[in-house]
């Protein structure tokens, strides 16, 4: 209990100071920028080398394909693929030209997600014509208020379709068509916790475009074997995403939309594109395995020599490596690269090979394209909904898209324990944390200080936690001591890093030589001296990446496009802190004095639910004291997929097995499910005790 006290008193002895001192401090983030940065690059280096590269037959791609087409519908939240109900589709009105009919229409892909979009078909027809299935990019249509969708924007190309002999259905996108969704979740509303849900608005657009499918194969008008698709930019994507999951288009010609992980995570192309041209990487996939997908199908891969968010080079890399599938299907000439010159835009000069290819491959027809792409109507001509649906749930699909994990059952003996403990954890290996190194580099500790002043004593040990990212671990105990019978890991943020170096950093100066130290803290010292000349423990703390002395470039948007970052590589930030964690507690046991040592973890916020985490991957931890620890995944830490599975309290239920638990919180009912099992499972009270926050 005593300990209890101290070391919530520390913490909270932390955060005040921190608080007062916050504005002071500016951390020099020159070293966290190189680390990170070249972090970056050999996680990129590594995907780019495994992408395909144990595909050598086609029998060996045969018997890989249906696994990697499974993974892919998981990672647009498709898996399994949701229920098919009735589209409700309805036709609002129609707009004339003298070569085609536009049908202004509405379709439900689920319960309340409307899709709005164009039918193009034209006024004569004999025979069930080939169709394209046209998915929007980003080019906003709106005056005032009034939102007419993406669909207005790129009315030229399905109007250019129909007036060739095809029926053409553009559709809008969640964020830009008349109901307007959101794609920037984390790009620049901070919703992380869509990481947890396994969300990406990736998997709507390809949903979407699975039941505009549907759709279209219930026209008489289409011939349902003969379905392309074709889009730029964001459609350019989503076309990846169709091609790839569904067999029922036969052609694909995606322009501007597809590069590799070395253009977005090394050159930084990530930090101009929303999260719907994202899958939720969870299989670590770089992005010809998408493109793969779609062999031996039909597919033109095109693009500018100047795009500043597709780089060529990118885009190059991408072909070469699909084009090698394509080979072993023996279908090379299914495959083409279309590269013009200029930058991001919709040219005729992308256009017409596009025309041209579907014309080949739907049409058998080769004659030269004589008809440009012209828009005809005003937006006002395209719009679907005079009111918009009450009934809607487009502006809040990222809640509900991918089901959730439900409140668990109270297990009534171990044997139903086990089997749930079981599904948990391997879900957290597979799923949320598959990233981790297979095999861990070694360590390479090094102690760097080691300095005895006014009875303390504070040993500084660096360590690799990744190839690139090291670390440093501080262990402060009493001069002379030796063994402590206790040591607890203490896992600070960015305010208990500062109130660390407030503590101790006046009179261990030489130990922070590259840190701007803020205002000695005497009375925290002071309180810290009594506890080690009072008992033999040692205090350890440990910065994860990216905090303290790792820290990066600290604006706004750095620090969010770097968490994107981590996403796109099959990780997140908070996951990997948890790895870094283990790795401080396996650091701290390779010390000779300490190996014999009770092991705790004490940590506060976010840092909390990662002390937890590590603590599920670690033995021997003895106890865990948990500040202010979140109630839900929805708050932090953010891990892929983690809420599909579950939730912090059965996080805190999995520890308590092996370690005593003390949480701090002011409402123990947000803890009853651990209490209960504790209770069911007959364990001792002592292994979750739920406290009130010390101040």
């Amino acid at each position: 209990m005593l300990i209890t006290r101290i070391c919530a008193a520390m913490i909270a002895t932390f955060v005040l100071t921190c608080l007062l001192l916050a504005d002071e401090t500016i951390p020099d983030t020159t070293r966290g920028d190189h680390m990170i940065a070249e972090y970056f690059r050999l996680e990129t280096d590594r995907l780019q080398k495994h992408c395909l590269a144990d595909i050598k037959t086609l029998g060996e791609w045969n018997d890989r394909r249906e696994t990697l087409r499974s993974n892919l519908l998981e990672m647009l939240g498709l898996l399994p693929l949701p229920e098919r109900t009735d589209l409700k589709a309805q036709i609002t009105a129609r707009s004339q030209h003298k070569e085609f009919i536009v049908e202004r229409l509405h379709f439900q892909s689920r319960p309340g997600l409307y899709v709005t979009g164009n039918l193009y078909v034209p006024q004569e027809v004999n025979e069930q014509l080939p169709a394209i299935l046209y998915v929007c990019g980003h080019g906003r249509v709106k005056k005032g208020d009034v939102s007419f969708g993406n669909k207005a924007h790129y009315q030229h190309h399905g109007a250019w379709f129909a007036r060739n002999g095809y029926v053409c259905l553009t559709i809008d996108t969640l964020q830009l068509g008349e109901i307007e969704g959101l794609h920037h979740g984390t790009y620049d509303h901070d919703m992380w916790w869509w990481f947890n849900h396994g969300y990406t608005p990736a998997g709507v657009e390809a949903w979407n475009c699975i039941r505009a499918l549907d759709y279209l194969q219930s026209r008489k008008e289409v011939d349902p074997e003969r379905i392309g698709v074709t889009g730029r930019s964001g459609g350019g994507a989503y076309s990846w995403w169709i091609a790839a999951i569904d067999e029922r288009i036969q052609c694909a010609v995606p322009v501007a939309g597809i590069t590799d992980l070395e253009n977005h995570v090394v050159d930084g192309t990530v930090e101009g594109h929303c999260d719907c041209m994202f899958m939720v990487n969870t299989h670590q996939w770089d992005y010809a395995t998408v493109a793969a997908l779609i062999a031996p199908r039909p597919l033109l891969i095109s693009n500018t020599d100047a795009d500043g968010i597709f780089p060529l080079d990118g885009v190059y890399r991408t072909f070469t490596k699909t084009r090698r599938i394509y080979a072993l299907h023996s279908a090379s000439a299914n495959i083409g690269l279309n590269i013009t010159a200029g930058g991001h835009s919709d040219t005729q000069e992308l256009r017409v090979p596009a025309f041209r290819w579907f014309n080949h491959f739907l049409k058998d027809d080769d004659s030269l394209i004589e008809t440009t792409a012209e828009k005809f109507f005003e937006p006002e001509e395209l719009k679907v909904f005079d009111e918009l649906p009450q009934d809607e749930i487009n502006t809040q699909i990222h809640d509900s898209f991918v089901r959730q994990a439900g409140p668990p059952s109270i297990p009534t003996d171990s044997t139903q324990w086990r089997q749930m403990r079981k599904e948990w954890r391997q879900a957290l290996a597979l799923k949320s944390f598959a990233a981790w190194p297979v095999e861990p580099c070694p360590l390479n500790t090094e102690i760097v200080y080691q300095q005895e002043r006014d009875g303390v004593s504070l040993r500084a040990i660096d360590f690799t936690s990744q190839h690139a990212i090291r670390l440093r671990l501080y262990v402060v105990q009493r001069a002379g001591l030796t063994p402590p019978t206790l040591s607890v890991l203490n896992v600070v943020d960015e305010e208990q890093w500062s109130a660390f170096l407030a503590t101790y950093g006046a009179t261990f100066g030489d130990a922070f030589t590259k840190e701007s130290l803020p205002p000695f803290d005497q009375e925290a010292f002071q309180q810290n001296q009594r506890m080690f000349s009072s008992f033999p423990w040692a205090m350890a703390f440990v910065a994860p990446r990216g905090i303290g002395p790792t820290a990066w470039n600290q604006t706004k948007r750095k620090q969010t496009q770097h968490q994107r970052r981590f996403y796109l590589l099959g990780q997140t930030l908070d996951g990997m802190r948890v790895y870094d964690t283990r790795r401080a507690l396996q650091t701290l046991r390779t010390l000779e004095d300490q190996q014999d040592a009770a092991l705790w973890l004490q940590s506060q916020g976010t840092m909390a639910g990662i002390a937890l985490y590590a603590s599920l991957f670690e033995p021997e931890i003895a106890r865990l004291d948990l500040h202010h620890l979140p109630h839900s995944h929805r708050e932090g830490p953010f891990f892929l997929n983690v809420s599909r599975f579950l939730d912090l309290p059965e996080a805190v239920a999995l520890a308590a097995e092996n370690s005593q638990v003390a949480i701090y919180d002011a409402d123990p009912t947000a803890w009853d499910f651990p209490q209960s099992v504790v209770k069911s499972l007959g364990w001792e009270a002592k292994q979750l005790q739920i406290r009130k926050p010390l101040e």
